[in-house]
């Protein structure tokens, strides 16, 4: 496996995005789970993303139970995790990005995960009320205590990153950015460069769009974010799946898997891009890695702005309700 670098430190090219270790995307097991990070060891993997807000703690404690079975992953794997995202007093969401609910949150993860430190400390969501500046110095503070090696933002603006990257360096952003989420080139990938900030993409392969197997409608109904989710709902869905369509039909031409070939493309969008897909899938999970191995030609990467143009997904990202926490920009 190709390695690119986060603060310094060789990862793998591609990650493993842990969010599916909580049956975000459907029911899977701990077993199921391990079966992926199994062949993620495998095939040299060695970024494992994750979250305490992923099943309430779920997907840590299965990678948790992995590291505790298998300890020799704990010197190869590079785990990141996330805090941020909390409830107010009346079960609302909400977030805080003060040091006591950061470290507090990371002190749970740490147990979960059973590990002294983690590698990578995201603020998953940022609380607008509190200038990102102390939120880099709270950071910071995690760091100097030893419980994080590095730290980064998720979902924030180009502008935020400038403003914190002026206070200490910036290890990470995790954005969504695939073929069919394009809204980082409109400031943030250039930013990372910029700041020597690796840019960590989140749902690589569309929510399954940009796979050989779209998740079905009736599935996706079936799982409380997707159903929400615009790009899922009709008439959105069926013109989605007919633009992606051309998508499988020109990466069955080039003989690769379609999840591959959108994974090559996004490592193509710059070195200090790093896709982590997620999946419950052993098999799915494969494919994704294929795409490390293809160098993408001028020609491909035409072939494929053909097919899919900027702009072709019906529906926006996120619902209404979705888009609260994220940084909106463009």
């Amino acid at each position: 496996m190709n390695t690119r670098k986060i603060a310094g430190v060789p990862v793998s090219a591609i990650g493993v995005g842990a969010m599916s270790f909580a049956e975000f995307y459907g029911p899977t097991t701990e077993e199921n789970s391990w079966a992926v990070l199994d062949a993620a060891l495998d095939a040299g993997v060695t970024h494992i993303d994750t979250s305490n807000v992923y099943g309430m703690g779920r997907s840590e404690r299965a990678i948790g139970a992995y590291l505790n079975k298998t300890p020799e992953a704990r010197d190869v794997f590079h785990i990141a995790t996330k805090a941020g995202i909390t409830k107010d007093a009346e079960g609302n969401r909400c977030f805080r990005n003060d040091l006591a609910h950061l470290e507090a949150e990371l002190d749970g993860s740490l147990e979960r995960l059973g590990v002294e430190a983690v590698d990578l400390f995201y603020v998953h969501r940022r609380d607008e009320t509190m200038p990102i500046e102390e939120v880099t110095e709270a950071l910071v503070a995690l760091k100097q205590k030893g419980k994080i090696k590095a730290f980064g933002f998720s979902e924030i603006a180009p502008s935020s990153l400038r403003r914190a990257c002026a206070v200490a360096p910036v290890a990470a952003v995790q954005n969504e950015y695939s073929l069919a989420s394009r809204a980082v080139e409109l400031g943030m990938i250039q930013e990372c460069a910029r700041q020597d900030v690796a840019l960590v993409a989140f749902s690589p392969v569309g929510r399954a769009f940009l796979t050989d197997t779209p998740i079905p409608q009736d599935r996706a109904m079936g799982l409380a974010w997707m159903k929400a989710n615009p790009r899922f709902q009709s008439p959105n869905y069926e013109a989605n799946i007919a633009a992606s369509d051309r998508f499988r039909a020109l990466a069955a031409e080039m003989g690769v898997p379609a999840a591959a070939l959108a994974i090559a493309w996004l490592l193509a969008r710059g070195e200090h891009v790093i896709p982590i897909p997620g999946t419950r899938s052993v098999s799915h999970f494969r494919e994704c890695l294929r795409g490390a191995d293809m160098t993408l030609t001028e020609g491909d990467l035409a072939r494929i702005e053909e097919v899919l143009p900027v702009g072709w997904a019906h529906g926006d990202r996120y619902s209404t309700a979705q888009y609260i926490g994220p940084e909106r920009y463009s």
